[in-house]
Formats: structure tokens, sequence, C-alpha cells
């Protein structure tokens, strides 16, 4: 389901979406498995692969057999069909491709060829002036149709796209025939995005969709708070269509719910909603983006994002709705799979539904507390919430309610997350690309990994 909907939605309480309609078929997987067989006594490192290894499963063995790419997720839902594949889910995919192939669990030589193949197959599928849209057909590369209008370039899910695809650009820098080739084609996708085309005839800000169909008419303008301040780094970045810091400044700094400044539980929000919001709000943009030090004008990214997990946290602690369940072993609102449908949890609009991505890819900041609930999740709610793709979406112990669904959004910042809180992996990758330290440099950001 589109984050971006969730920009507006979470505000709205009691916003579900149209009811799932998962269908029994799935993809054939390459192995057996049964999910009720977890490996116990673990140490807290080996706990950590497995998880990630087990979460990885979803990009690998479920990955699109004709592009490679990323499903939407693993059950069939809202009528769309099983060719369904998502632009910004495979960006997180790539991400857990590489954290793969450097743990070894598959050969660089696998993971490569891979991802040499989604980038073969994004280069045939529908771009508009270089920007990809939300879901593409699998088989084909044509656009599906996300809403009425939605049926042509998305912004936002291009540059989760471009964060993974940046990333493997950094990574497989070897002289083989493979690696150069992969590099030289990310970097041909890369320079053709028309970043700047967004700003809609150069007004300061940058906006969602275009369409060849409807134009300009969805008219969504991409302010901040929320998870696409990436979008705008990137369209800073962009070697051939790229924006100026006005744009950055006048258009995401300028938002309705940019800056807060108040207290909830003790702890003062900079930046984003009352309580923060959906807790993917602190993960999308920073699976590349170091948060490590990371500054601007408007704030310090890692005090704001820790800040956000620990108002979510004490809210889920607290629990004024006392739902059975929440506690400090069981915690994390983000949008996700629910008991009516998907929907956008947080403290704000709270369900009783826990969404697994969202404690787990708090790792880099609240360590202590995500372990803790990642221990929960695994030996004590593992009979009904681990499966072959690591865990589901969502549960709700109140409602005795445990999702069969994975989504590709969510399933990848479990795997980066804790790849970055443990090696810092993807973040050094990305920070590390010249045209990302010139789009930072160019927005007023500090950080201890950009060169001077």
């Amino acid at each position: 389901m589109k984050a971006k909907l969730l920009l507006l939605l979470c505000l709205l309480p009691g916003f579900l979406t149209a009811q799932q309609k998962p269908a029994p078929k799935k993809a054939p997987q390459t192995t057996k498995f049964d999910p009720r067989q977890r490996p116990r006594n673990l140490t807290d490192e080996q706990l950590l692969d497995q998880v990630q290894r087990q979460t990885f499963r979803y990009f690998w063995d479920f990955g699109h057999p004709v592009s490679g790419m990323a499903r939407e997720r693993s059950n069939v839902a809202y009528e769309y069909g099983s060719e369904v594949v998502t632009t910004g889910g495979t960006g997180f995919g790539v991400m857990a491709i590489i954290v793969a192939a450097d743990r070894k669990w598959i050969t660089r030589e696998e993971a490569a060829a891979r991802i040499l193949k989604i980038v073969k197959f994004l280069e045939k599928s529908d771009s508009f002036h270089g920007v990809f849209p939300h879901w593409l057909n699998g088989a084909t590369g044509k656009v599906i149709r996300f809403s009425q209008k939605d049926d042509g370039a998305d912004l936002v899910e291009t540059s989760f796209l471009f964060e993974g695809l940046i990333c493997a650009r950094q990574y497989f820098t070897q002289e083989t025939k493979t690696e150069q080739e992969l590099r030289n084609r990310i970097l041909w996708l890369w320079e053709g995005v028309e970043w700047s085309w967004h700003t809609q005839g150069g007004q300061n800000v940058l906006y969602w969709h275009w369409s060849p169909n409807n134009g300009w008419s969805m008219n969504h303008q991409i302010h901040g708070w929320n998870e696409c301040l990436i979008t705008y780094v990137l369209a800073a970045s962009s070697p051939k269509f790229a924006i100026d810091k006005k744009v950055y400044d006048q258009g995401w700094a300028t938002g309705d719910y940019f800056k807060n400044g108040k207290e909830f539980y003790k702890t003062k929000l900079p930046l984003g909603f009352d309580y923060g919001g959906p807790l993917f709000f602190s993960h999308y943009s920073f699976l590349g983006l170091d948060p490590r030090g990371l500054k601007d004008q408007y704030a310090d990214y890692m005090q704001q994002n820790q800040a956000h997990t620990r108002i979510n946290y004490a809210y889920c602690v607290d629990n004024p709705k006392k739902y059975k369940g929440y506690g400090p072993n069981s915690w994390g609102l983000t949008a996700s799979d629910s008991y009516k449908g998907y929907a956008a949890h947080s403290p704000t609009e709270d369900l009783g539904v826990i969404s697994p991505t969202a404690a787990l890819s708090a790792m880099p900041y609240a360590p202590a507390e995500s372990m803790a609930a990642l221990k929960h999740f695994y030996h004590d709610l593992g009979d009904n919430i681990w499966s072959e793709y690591g865990f589901v979406d969502g549960f709700s112990e109140h409602h005795n309610w445990y999702a069969k669904s994975h989504l590709a959004i969510d399933q990848g910042p479990i795997v980066v997350m804790i790849e970055n809180h443990r090696t810092g992996l993807l973040w050094k990758l990305f920070m590390s690309s010249p045209d990302v330290q010139r789009g930072l440099t160019k927005l007023g950001f500090e950080s201890p990994q950009i060169k001077k």
C-alpha cells in the first residue's frame, strides 16, 4: 500500500482501507519450510542473523521470476493480481540483497546478477521523464495504475528505488564484466531521472505525481515532515536535473506539519506530527542516509529519529487504550496491515495492532528496546507471527488477529536497519556517493561522512 496516502490519512482517526482479499495461491517456494521450526538458544548475534536472513528471503525466493523485482505483497489483495511489483520496495530489496552478499548468504556474483536483471528490466519498463511509477507489471514492465489518476511517474517511490541502486553502484566496484555493466546501467538510469521536471515548471516545491494521461492533476506537493526527505536529497544530488536549495527550503521545510518542538512523554519532538506519526517516517529515508551527526538548519536527524522512536515506545508502554499485549517487549506502531485492512498505525491512530517492522527497523535508535521486542516476537509469539519470510506484517493479541501477509516496504527496512545498527553498511555505501555528498552540501547539511 502506498506510503504517500498516509501523509494525510494518519491524521484521520478511524481510517481504514478496503478489506484485504487474500488468495490462497502463492508463488512456488524454492525450499519447503515449516515456520514452527525456529532455532532456539541463539546468541543475540545469531538471532539477528536468523531474522535478517529469513526476512531477506522475501526478496530472493519470492522476487518476481521475470523481472527479479520485489512483489508488492505476499498475498493477492485489492484485486490487483499476482504480477504487481513495487519500485520503492525493490529499492529496499536491492539493499537487502547487498546485505546478503556481504554476509555471504549468497555469493557476490549471484547478488550482482540479480540486481543487473532488475536494472535491465527497469530500462525497458514504463517511465516518465525517467521517473518510474509506483507499481509495474513484473512480467511486462507496463505501469499498473495505483488509483484512477495515479498512472504515471511517482517521484517518491523512484527515490526509494534509487536509494537502493546508488548503494549497489557503490558496493559493486570490482572490474568484472557483470559489475562494470551494473555500475554503468545504474548510472544511465540515475542520470535520466528528471527531478527538476517535478517542480511543475520551476516552482519551489516538488510534486509527487505526473501522468501522461492526467498531467499534474493529482497536484500533490511534497511537504515535510514525513518519509520523503530522501526525495529532496536525491533531487539535489542529480548530476543532470538537480533542484536548487530554495526548492528544499520553500517546498519541503514549510509544510503544516514540519516543525513541532513540543514534548510528548517528556521527550521533545523537533519535527513532524504530534506524537511523531507512523514510525516509517524515521526509517525509509534513513536506510541510506546516515542520521549520525546529520544536521541542517532545521534539525539534528539522529535526535529527531530517536525522539520519534522514544515517543512511540513510551506510548505503547503507557498503553492508554489498555490493549492486550502492549508493553516494553511488544511495541511499535507504523503503517501495516490490520484486522480491518491497511492502516496508518501511530499513537493518534492506534487500533491495537503491533507491526514488527516498527520496532525492528528502529534498532539503530533504540537498540535495547528493539532487541527486547525482537526476542519477544521470536521466542514468545513466533508460533503465530514467524514464517518463511520472517515476521508477518502485523498482529493484535487484543483482537486475536495475526496477519498472513508480508509487504516489501515493511520487510526491507528490517534487514537494512538491523544491518545499519550492526555495521553501518548501507549508510557507508550511500553516503560515499559523490553525487549524494554534493547534494547534501548544496542543501546545507553537515555530516561526518561528507568529505570537505
